[in-house]
């Protein structure tokens, strides 16, 4: 099977990170295309052996439309999966006029308010209902992801929960990785440390992780990542004379721990932490905060589907906090009072697996390219095979 993967864009963002991972376990031929200049995740994915194409494109773009038709046509591709807003509704126009009925979409970034950092105006809705139908099924990252999907309208039979996926031995603990990272970084070995991975956009609300750290004269903050809060985050720093204490490292690759002169990437970057924290006021998922409990951290977060669907008490060093910065700066102090410490991974965390992950939308696959957008049968499916020693079990 030929798969064409489609994104708005390829930085480092939780959507394209799964993306990358995603590529490694998938039992299909895969190319991916994305509509804005590949970023850290484009070319890890080119590292990684996968072909990227960048075809620019904006929100409201005929032209761009229909070019985006005539390289699927060209490509002869049996199924297109969109992923992010302006991907899945370009891309799912695109797919049925390049004649390819096979059309998955996820859906990462759906809020209560935001779709992928877009206010949900009526248009935006509109524009998404409208696409939505010419596709064959939608992926929901998480069911709170595939409430939000029914509510708009959204058949259920389309609807389909397949959380996103993580290997957690790549962001196994030791502490050689947590001294090389805090050499790197000029971080004392004592130091209390908060983190947090994600987009600077307003809605990870990472100014309220500042104003808590700026509480805390023993503490030091890292965020990862990049984003248009990225200046505002920086002038609130120096506003309140704590920029000596807080590091904005940018976008960091997910895929490695930095080795020799390489800089910590976010494996390793988590193993300098003692506490992390996420937040955010709306999330599809939480990817960073699975991968931090992953890491064995203590995680303090806000709204987090990924956490906060599974059963009470299966992720015990991960705890849910009020909103704003008095609930979290108390909670900090609390960890830091109690001195480092890691928790063994919950065996909660095997249930967000990649492999089984990749299992289920390769099972999607099959069953789409089976079936036309109306669910009707179109001829014999084309089947998908698992390399030996990728396959998953049950």
């Amino acid at each position: 099977m030929r798969v064409l993967h489609i994104i708005s864009r390829l930085g480092a963002g939780g959507a394209e990170q799964q993306l990358r991972l995603l590529l490694r376990h998938l039992p299909a031929r895969c190319d991916v295309l994305t509509l804005t200049a590949p970023g850290a995740a484009g070319h890890g994915i080119r590292a990684d052996g996968v072909p990227v194409t960048h075809l620019p494109m904006g929100v409201r773009d005929p032209m761009g439309t229909a070019r985006l038709a005539r390289f699927i046509r060209g490509g002869g591709y049996d199924l297109v999966h969109t992923h992010l807003y302006r991907a899945c509704v370009h891309g799912r126009i695109a797919a049925r006029l390049a004649g390819v009925g096979a059309v998955v979409a996820t859906e990462h970034s759906l809020g209560e308010r935001h779709i992928d950092g877009r206010p949900l105006t009526v248009g935006t809705r509109a524009r998404y209902l409208a696409t939505e139908r010419l596709g064959s099924a939608t992926v929901a990252v998480s069911a709170a992801v595939a409430d939000r999907l029914r509510g708009w309208g959204v058949a259920n039979h389309r609807i389909h929960l397949v959380p996103n996926g993580l290997d957690a031995r790549h962001f196994s603990f030791t502490p050689a990785a947590r001294t090389a990272a805090r050499a790197r970084l000029g971080i004392p070995p004592h130091a209390f440390v908060v983190g947090g991975v994600g987009r600077l956009v307003a809605a990870k609300r990472f100014d309220v992780a500042l104003r808590a750290v700026a509480e805390l004269p023993q503490a030091r903050l890292l965020l990862v990542g990049d984003g248009p809060e990225r200046t505002a985050l920086h002038d609130l720093a120096a506003w309140l004379g704590v920029a000596d204490r807080i590091r904005l490292l940018g976008e960091r690759d997910g895929a490695v721990a930095g080795t020799g002169d390489r800089p910590a990437d976010i494996p390793g970057l988590l193993a300098a932490m003692d506490v992390f924290v996420a937040p955010s006021a709306e999330e599809a998922f939480g990817l960073a905060a699975l991968e931090a409990v992953a890491a064995g951290l203590p995680v303090l977060h806000g709204v987090c589907p990924a956490l906060d669907e599974l059963p009470p008490g299966a992720a015990p060093g991960a705890r849910r906090i009020g909103p704003g910065t008095a609930a979290l700066a108390d909670a900090l102090r609390e960890r830091a009072a109690a001195g480092p410490v890691r928790h063994p991974v919950p065996a909660a965390v095997e249930r967000y697996d990649i492999v089984r992950t990749a299992r289920r939308l390769a099972l999607l696959y099959e069953r789409s390219v089976s079936c036309g957008p109306d669910g009707c049968a179109r001829g014999p499916a084309v089947t998908l095979r698992w390399p030996r020693s990728g396959a998953p079990a049950g």
